[in-house]
């Protein structure tokens, strides 16, 4: 999912990327702030991957077939879809914190509104006033409020609609977009966090101790009130992980990018896999993890081209497109054709709307890093 903010150059200075190695200790390791400092990460390339995994979890969901995605099987915990969403929650909230202390308060709403809004309202205008009427079996679709409210709600982000008239009612699922949910709670939390910056609150003295008491009191609410209604533990999941990648980012002098911790949390994670505490071992392991596979691999890097978001939107209604078209219930025949034509509305997306977008931000005095043109 999702926007978001990259690494910054350094005037007059020219830092290596950090090289993947195997410290002998946790001091010796590089911190993240090293790796923020070299100018280059993998965030781009994560996001990709992350937004494809999304299309890859739903591709059962949406053929309705048995069995689950190959993340499912691994973790028993969270489907391939769920786990990237965490993915761009620990980033954005990292990427996020680091834009706001970089720009004023307008500056950095302008930013937020460039990035996010532009995009899903072509997505939003296209699946209500060209998508729908194409395919709508409702003769009165165009007198139908739902059509309208689907644009508005989502357009503007004040909350998610997933339904039009006549639209999709054959397929398993009937949902026009089933991912954009995260995005009202994304948007949320970027006005959280520039009250909180207003309240003098991101410095990690200040941060710290109340993200670590949020986190405690979250937690003994969700274990006191289990099983949260779904909505309710995806709002408490989105959000534990936005404010732990800001945790990262204001800690990042103190923080190393270790194998071995990577290591170590990864066998946490094995040995309580299955079991009630799993979920603890997998929290730590993605937000640590998330941190050192942007910094420390040399990955092949993303610069100019962010097609993350378009690859987002446009997943879930390929998909559906894809499945009425072929009428072929196998979700990997499914995820492949959909790629594709989700892949191409990306591009689209990227070169006819979100650059564009983002070319106006310097109107507004952001402050955009040179390894992020798209943040």
């Amino acid at each position: 999912m999702r926007p978001a903010e990259r690494a910054p150059a350094r005037a007059g200075t020219r830092s290596a990327p950090l090289q993947p190695r195997w410290s002998t200790g946790w001091r010796d390791a590089p911190s993240i702030a090293s790796g923020w400092a070299a100018n280059r990460n993998n965030f781009n390339l994560m996001r990709l991957v992350a937004a494809w995994m999304v299309i890859y979890g739903h591709a059962w969901a949406i053929t309705a077939a048995p069995g689950a995605d190959l993340v499912t099987r691994l973790t028993q915990f969270k489907f391939a879809g769920g786990v990237a969403v965490d993915v761009f929650f620990v980033i954005s909230g990292f990427l996020i914190a680091a834009s706001l202390e970089r720009n004023s308060i307008g500056s950095y709403l302008a930013s937020r509104a460039l990035r996010i809004v532009p995009g899903l309202a072509v997505c939003a205008a296209l699946t209500a006033f060209v998508l729908g009427p194409l395919l709508t079996t409702a003769a009165d679709y165009w007198q139908q409020p739902q059509v309208w409210r689907y644009f508005w709600v989502n357009a503007t982000l004040k909350s998610s609609e997933f339904l039009l008239p006549g639209v999709f009612e054959s397929l398993p699922r009937t949902a026009i977009n089933g991912s954009l949910w995260t995005l009202p709670i994304e948007a949320r939390l970027y006005v959280a966090l520039l009250l909180a910056g207003g309240a003098g609150l991101l410095t990690r003295r200040r941060y710290t101790p109340l993200w670590l008491l949020a986190m405690a009191a979250g937690y003994a609410l969700a274990r006191w009130k289990a099983p949260l209604p779904d909505h309710v533990a995806n709002y408490a999941w989105c959000t534990a992980f936005f404010i732990s990648g800001t945790a990262l980012w204001l800690n990042r002098e103190r923080v190393r990018l270790s194998w071995w911790a990577l290591l170590a949390l990864l066998a946490a994670a094995v040995l309580t896999r299955g079991g009630p505490w799993f979920h603890i071992p997998y929290y730590l392991l993605l937000c640590y993890g998330t941190l050192l596979i942007a910094f420390v691999p040399k990955l092949p890097m993303i610069r100019h081209t962010d097609l993350s978001y378009g690859l987002y939107l446009y997943g879930w209604p390929a998909q559906q497109l894809v499945l009425l078209a072929t009428h072929d219930p196998r979700p990997l025949a499914n995820m492949a054709w959909a790629t594709a034509l989700a892949l191409l509305l990306a591009a689209l997306s990227w070169f006819l709307v979100e650059r564009p977008a983002l070319r106006l931000k310097h109107r507004f005095g952001t402050r955009t890093p040179t390894a992020s043109p798209a943040g």
